[in-house]
């Protein structure tokens, strides 16, 4: 079994690696990897090929890495504290309420007569949906305490969906022109739209959000075995529960923030990572599910720009047959 971990790891690192370069060759303007190489390398370039590839091709492809496997992991992370299949940040409304803050700084701040570029910052932006996303969470795990129904947690969680969508249209009609041109480009879910000054703000937000999720490793394994259990065990569960929040709102919120709502990533990575390997062990499922999320938006990513697409739209073509795989699997889900 362990070979075979072995195996497929190293598989899923060359897939990155490959799809990687992939990605930085396909657009609108033709890149060859020798291009890609002599600008990697210092070598001589076009200055305008060098140009799209570092302020353009490069921020993309790492963004795509980055947000595969922040969504991944958050996803698998909730799935593991609800005990729910159908967990995600996406159909939980985590994603919902990130979306609510972006829109309520985009939207909102105008209406106030805070308007100008200034406010549309990258920490307000990365701010405004750790806090949606943060109190979506919190609501969200305190109803699950109390209410151990899967379906009565999934409802909660599209009824908040539905909840934010209203708020937000509200919001759009009040809006001026500017800025509810910004929010619906926002909303169509991009990974190009993101510079190399933000990237300095995503890199060490999504840094953190996965190494908490490392740092839960043994309490989600501990977690599988239900609360009772792992309270036995000495398992703080307020502290881990915690724990594992923030990662998410950071690994979630943030991604959210800067690339708009990217959907089905979080929720169908960790089934493709527990079918591939055999196996629930998180110290195995954690940076498979991570590798595989990269893997899977690197693909929507060129696939998105083969077919000019919103990626938003791949990943959901991506996502759905194995939604409804999980949901034909788990019989008894409801």
């Amino acid at each position: 079994m362990r070979k075979n971990s072995t195996i497929l790891f190293t598989l899923l690192a060359l897939c990155v690696v490959v799809l990687f370069a992939a990605d930085m060759c396909v657009g609108s303007v033709d890149i060859t990897l020798r291009d890609i190489w002599a600008v990697i390398t210092g070598g001589e370039c076009d200055p305008i090929t060098t140009k799209i590839i570092i302020d353009i091709r490069l921020t993309k492809a790492l963004m795509a890495i980055l947000a595969g496997a922040a969504l991944s992991v958050s996803g698998l992370q909730m799935q593991t504290l609800f005990r729910n299949p159908l967990a995600g940040p996406y159909v939980l409304g985590v994603s919902s309420g990130a979306s609510l803050g972006v829109a309520l700084f985009i939207l909102g701040a105008p209406l106030l007569g805070l308007g100008g570029s200034s406010l549309l910052s990258s920490f307000g932006v990365a701010g405004a949906a750790w806090i949606g996303a943060a109190a979506v969470l919190a609501m969200v795990a305190a109803v699950s305490r109390r209410i151990k129904d899967i379906m009565v947690i999934l409802i909660l969680g599209m009824m908040v969906g539905s909840a934010v969508s209203a708020i937000v249209q509200v919001l759009q009609y009040m809006s001026h022109e500017e800025a509810l041109k910004s929010f619906v480009v926002w909303t169509m879910g991009s990974l190009g739209d993101v510079s190399t000054t933000q990237l300095l703000l995503i890199v060490p937000a999504v840094v953190a959000g996965l190494t908490i999720a490392v740092a839960v490793i043994k309490p989600l394994n501990l977690l599988l075995l239900g609360e009772p259990y792992a309270r036995t065990m000495g398992l703080n569960i307020g502290r881990t529960r915690m724990l594992i929040l923030l990662s998410t709102t950071l690994l979630a919120g943030t991604v959210t923030a800067f690339c708009g709502p990217i959907g089905f990533i979080g929720l169908a990575i960790p089934h493709l990572a527990r079918t591939m390997f055999h196996n629930a062990d998180h110290r195995i499922l954690m940076p498979a599910t991570a590798l595989l999320g990269a893997v899977a938006l690197l693909i929507c990513d060129i696939v998105s720009k083969l077919l000019t697409l919103p990626v938003n739209t791949i990943t959901a073509l991506l996502g759905i047959p194995i939604v409804i795989w999980v949901v034909v699997r788990n019989k008894n889900i409801v």
